[in-house]
C-alpha cells in the first residue's frame, strides 16, 4: 500500500505551478473572464485560521473557472499601513517599514504553502510608494472638483496613538487600538464629502441586491440614514436671546413626524450644540447646573444612547412656529450632534424617548394623535399613526394626510420646508501618526493651501524617524515637511498628516486589473478596468459589512466621475464568512484558544487544512473547530491517495456500456454524477462546499463497494476534478499519474447515469416508520402503494385506511383507524 507523504506533494506542485505560470490572468480579452477577490490582509505577523477559511473559499472558486475555460484574475495584496506597525516600533524598537515588510515575506510564504492560486504579478503592498502616487493623484482630483475639503470639526482623540478616530473606531469609549479612553477634541482635518453620494449609494442597492446579502445592505441603509421631514427654526424668546447676549436668534430642528407639531412640550440641545458651548465659555451656568453639562459631556455619544435619559433645563426658551406658545429648552443625552442639527423637538406624547425623558423630569405630555380605533394608553408614548386631536386647523385629519398638509403650511408660512436628511456623515481622513499615506498639500504663507503637483508625486515618508509614541513623528522631523510652495516658490510646509487606511483600500481592487510592473505610466488601464470590472465574487467578514464596503462602492463612484473607472458598483456579489471558533469563542492569544495554520499545514499537509475548513460549516456560517474533525479530513484523503491504485491510466474518460452493469455498479455511477452535477451549482451559486464534500465522499464509498476498473477509473476521473479546487495538490498528484491532467477540463454530465432502476421509499403507518421499500423507477402510484401495503400488511391489518399520502421519489404515508 503506497504511502501519503502531503509534505512531498505540495511542495512538488507549488514549485510546478510557479514554473508553468498557471495562476497568471491570460492578455486574451476575448476571453470570458471571472475577477475573484477575498479582502486582503493586515501583515501582522501571521495568518491565523480566519484567514484560511477566506482565502480557501476564494481559491476554490477560481481554481473551479479556470477549469471551465474562464480567464481568471484571482490577486491578493496587503492592506499594510497602519498603526500596529508604528506601535511595534515603539514596543521593540523596530521601523515600521521594516516590520511591515518583514511580516509580508513571512506571511507569503504562509498563503503558498496552503496552496492558494493567487496571481504573483499582481501583488503589491499599500504602503509600495507606486501605489501612493496613485493614491494621491486621486485625492488631489477630489480636492480639485470639490469632494475634499479641510475644516475644524469635533473629533475623537486618543491622546495615546495620538491620532484622530472615527465613531466606529471607538468602542465603549476607547481607542480600538490601545483599549485607552478618548476624548473630543476641535482639531482641523481633510474630509471627503461621501455625503454627496448618499442618494446613489442608497439607489445603487437596487443593482447589486441579486448578489448581496440583504443583511449587510441593510446594515448599510440604516447607515445611510435616510429620512425625509419637516425642516424649521425654533426662534428664541426675546428674554433668551438677551441671555445669550443676542448671539443666536434660534436654531434649526428636523422632525419626520411633523404631524406631532401640536404636541411639543419642551426642545431638546445635544450636549455639544453651539449654544451650550457658548453657554459653557461665558459661564451663563449656575455651578450646579455646569458640573451637570460637563459631566453629560464627558461621556462619548454612543455611550450616552444606552444610558438612562438625562439631562438638564438650560434656562432658555423658544417660541412654538404655530402656536406662540414658549417652550423650555433642555440639554439632553439622547440628542446627538451628528444628526440633524443636533436640536430636536420633543413630543413626549408620542416618542418614547421623549416620554421617558418627560416622565422624569415631570415634563408636561400634550396628546395630538389617538388610534382610529380604540382608546389611548396613556401610560405610554403613542407612536403609531392615527388621527390627530388637539393640533388646531389639522384636528381630524389621518397622520399621513396630515405630515403634508402641516408641511405645506410651513413652506407656505415661509417658516419651514420639506427636506431629505442623512444620517451619513462626510469621511474625516487624517490621521497624526506616521506610517500612512501622506496627504499631498502643503501650506504656503502666501497661497494658503495648495496641491503638490502631480509630477512630484509620490510624497513619500522620511524613513528616519523617531517613533516614541508621543506625538506626530512628521510634524516633529527636522527637515521632512520644509518644502516649497508649487505656485508661488515661497518656504511652505507640507501636511503633516497621513491618510485614514481606509483609503488604501477603497480602491485596491481597480490596482489588481493592469500588471503595474508593466504599465507604470497609468494607476491602471482603462481597457483592463473595462474588462474585469466588476469583481465578480468578493469573499469577506461581515465586520467589513458597513465601512470598508460603503467606502469602496463611495470610491468606485467618484472615480467613476474623476474620469478613471467606468462601472458605477466594485463588487457583483458579496459572500461574507463566517468567524472560525474554538471551544465556542472567537480565537484569540488571551483565550489560548489559537490553533496555527502553520502546525495543522506540516501535520496534516494543506489539503487536510482545506478540506476541513470547507467541509466544516456552510461558509456564511460560524465554524467550529474540530480537532477530530481536521483528523477526518486527513484520513478521508489517505484513502483517497490509495485507493487512486484501483484505477488504470488513460487519456481520456472510460466509456461505460451501462447495459451490461450490476446494480451496485450502475449506483457508484450515480453518485458520481450526482456529485458532478452538485459542483456546478456549489462554485457558481450556493458555495455549499460541505454538502459538495459529502456527496464525493459518499461517491468514493459507493466505488469502494464494487470491483469494476473502467467504473472506478471513471469516478476518479470525475471526482478529481470536482475536488481539485479544494484539494489541489492531491487532486493533481493523482491525476497527473493516471490521466495526465487531461480530467481537469469541463466534463459532460451522462444524463443516463443519473437515472434510477428503482426507488427507495420509507413506509409509514400513521406518521411512524415501519417499513421501506424498493421499486422500479417507472411504477405507478398504485403500483407502489400495492407494495407499500404489502410491507406493512401487519400493521393495517384489521384497520380501516383513512388516507394514503404519496410523495413521488419521497415518501408514503397510510393513515389509519381502529
Amino acid at each position: 500500500m503506497r504511502e501519503y507523504k502531503p509534505a512531498e506533494i505540495e511542495v512538488k506542485w507549488q514549485e510546478t505551478w510557479d514554473k508553468e505560470k498557471a495562476f497568471e490572468p491570460k492578455e486574451d480579452k476575448t476571453l470570458p473572464k471571472k475577477y475573484i477577490l477575498s479582502m486582503f490582509p493586515y501583515p501582522s505577523g501571521r495568518i491565523h485560521m480566519g484567514h484560511v477559511r477566506n482565502y480557501t473559499i476564494g481559491d476554490a472558486l477560481a481554481r473551479y473557472y479556470r477549469k471551465e475555460g474562464y480567464n481568471v484574475l484571482h490577486p491578493i495584496g496587503w492592506d499594510s499601513f497602519g498603526m500596529p506597525a508604528e506601535n511595534a516600533a515603539i514596543k521593540h524598537g523596530v521601523h515600521p517599514k521594516k516590520w511591515t515588510y518583514e511580516n509580508i515575506d513571512y506571511m507569503r510564504k504562509e498563503l503558498n504553502r496552503l496552496g492558494l492560486s493567487f496571481s504573483k504579478t499582481r501583488e503589491f503592498a499599500t504602503s509600495d510608494p507606486e501605489y501612493t502616487r496613485w493614491e494621491q493623484e486621486f485625492i488631489i482630483k477630489m480636492y480639485e472638483n470639490g469632494l475634499l475639503e479641510r475644516r475644524t470639526q469635533k473629533v475623537n482623540w486618543c491622546e495615546t496613538c495620538h491620532t484622530v478616530l472615527a465613531n466606529e473606531q471607538v468602542i465603549d469609549g476607547c481607542c480600538w487600538r490601545c483599549d485607552n479612553p478618548i476624548e473630543i477634541k476641535e482639531l482641523p482635518g481633510w474630509y471627503i464629502k461621501i455625503t454627496k453620494y448618499a442618494e446613489e449609494l442608497l439607489n445603487d442597492m437596487e443593482k447589486i441586491k441579486d448578489g448581496w446579502p440583504e443583511k449587510v445592505l441593510t446594515m448599510q441603509k440604516n447607515w445611510i440614514g435616510k429620512s425625509t421631514g419637516l425642516k424649521f427654526k425654533f426662534n428664541l424668546s426675546d428674554e433668551s436671546r438677551k441671555k445669550l447676549n443676542e448671539k443666536f436668534d434660534g436654531y434649526e430642528v428636523f422632525t419626520t413626524r411633523p404631524d406631532t407639531i401640536y404636541g411639543v412640550t419642551y426642545s431638546a440641545l445635544a450636549p455639544e450644540h453651539p449654544i451650550i458651548d457658548y453657554m459653557l465659555e461665558n459661564k451663563l451656568f449656575d455651578e450646579e447646573t455646569e458640573k451637570k453639562v460637563r459631566q453629560i459631556r464627558s461621556i462619548l455619544p454612543k455611550e450616552r444612547q444606552a444610558m438612562e435619559k438625562d439631562g438638564v433645563y438650560l434656562g432658555i426658551d423658544v417660541i412654538h412656529p404655530l402656536t406662540g406658545e414658549k417652550v423650555p429648552v433642555w440639554m439632553a443625552n439622547f440628542v446627538l450632534m451628528d444628526y440633524g442639527s443636533g436640536a430636536v423637538m420633543a413630543v413626549p406624547a408620542h416618542d418614547e424617548r421623549d416620554f421617558e425623558f418627560a416622565t422624569k423630569f415631570n415634563l408636561p405630555i400634550k396628546w395630538v394623535i389617538k388610534p382610529e380605533n380604540g382608546e389611548l394608553d396613556k401610560t405610554k408614548a403613542y407612536t403609531e399613526p392615527g388621527i390627530l386631536i388637539n393640533s388646531g386647523e389639522f384636528t381630524g385629519m389621518r397622520s399621513e394626510e396630515a405630515k403634508e398638509a402641516i408641511m405645506k403650511k410651513f413652506e407656505e408660512l415661509g417658516i419651514g420646508k420639506k427636506v431629505t436628511n442623512y444620517r451619513l456623515r462626510d469621511w474625516g481622513i487624517s490621521r497624526q501618526r506616521y506610517w500612512g499615506a501622506p496627504l499631498p498639500f502643503i501650506k504656503c504663507p502666501k497661497c494658503g493651501i495648495v496641491p503638490e503637483k502631480i509630477e512630484n508625486l509620490p510624497v513619500t515618508l522620511p524613513e528616519d524617524v523617531e517613533i516614541t509614541g508621543s506625538g506626530n513623528p512628521l510634524e516633529m522631523h527636522p527637515t521632512w515637511k520644509k518644502t516649497t510652495c508649487p505656485v508661488c516658490g515661497a518656504e511652505a510646509e507640507r501636511e503633516t498628516d497621513t491618510m485614514d487606511t481606509f483609503v488604501q483600500s477603497s480602491w485596491y481592487q481597480f490596482r489588481y486589473v493592469s500588471d503595474f510592473h508593466k504599465y507604470k505610466d497609468v494607476p491602471f488601464r482603462k481597457e483592463d478596468e473595462k474588462y474585469w470590472m466588476p469583481v465578480d465574487q468578493y469573499i469577506g467578514g461581515i465586520e467589513h459589512a458597513i465601512l470598508h464596503l460603503l467606502y469602496a462602492r463611495f470610491f468606485t463612484k467618484a472615480l467613476r466621475d474623476l474620469g478613471y473607472v467606468s462601472v458605477d458598483e466594485p463588487f457583483a456579489r458579496l459572500l461574507t464568512q463566517g468567524m472560525v471558533l474554538k471551544d465556542g469563542s472567537k480565537m484569540s492569544k488571551s483565550k489560548g484558544n489559537v490553533v496555527d495554520p502553520d502546525e495543522i499545514v506540516a501535520k496534516y499537509g494543506a489539503d487536510t487544512a482545506r478540506l476541513f475548513i470547507l467541509f466544516a460549516a456552510p461558509p456564511e456560517q460560524e465554524l467550529e473547530w474540530s480537532d477530530s474533525g481536521v483528523e477526518g479530513a486527513y484520513r478521508f484523503l489517505n484513502r483517497l491517495y490509495q485507493n487512486a491504485s484501483k484505477c488504470y491510466k488513460t487519456d481520456k474518460i472510460p466509456q461505460i456500456d451501462i447495459s451490461k452493469l450490476t446494480k451496485e455498479e450502475k449506483e457508484a455511477r450515480r453518485k458520481v454524477y450526482e456529485t458532478l452535477k452538485r459542483s456546478k451549482d456549489t462554485y457558481e451559486k450556493t458555495f455549499a462546499f460541505n454538502t459538495l464534500i459529502a456527496s464525493a465522499m459518499e461517491a468514493l464509498n459507493a466505488l469502494n463497494k464494487i470491483d469494476n476498473k473502467d467504473i472506478y477509473t471513471e469516478g476518479y476521473w470525475i471526482l478529481m476534478n470536482v475536488l481539485e479546487p479544494i484539494i489541489p495538490h492531491i487532486t493533481s498528484e493523482i491525476s497527473e499519474e493516471l490521466f495526465n491532467r487531461e480530467n481537469f477540463k469541463p466534463i459532460k454530465i451522462d444524463e443516463e447515469a443519473l437515472k434510477k432502476d428503482e426507488i427507495n421509499y420509507p413506509v409509514q403507518v400513521n406518521g411512524k416508520k415501519r417499513a421501506e421499500i424498493s421499486v422500479p423507477a417507472d411504477a405507478n402510484k398504485e403500483e407502489v402503494l400495492k407494495i407499500a401495503k404489502e410491507a406493512v400488511a401487519k400493521q393495517i391489518e384489521g384497520k380501516e385506511i383513512v388516507k394514503e399520502i404519496f410523495v413521488p421519489g419521497r415518501i408514503i404515508n397510510i393513515v389509519v383507524k381502529g
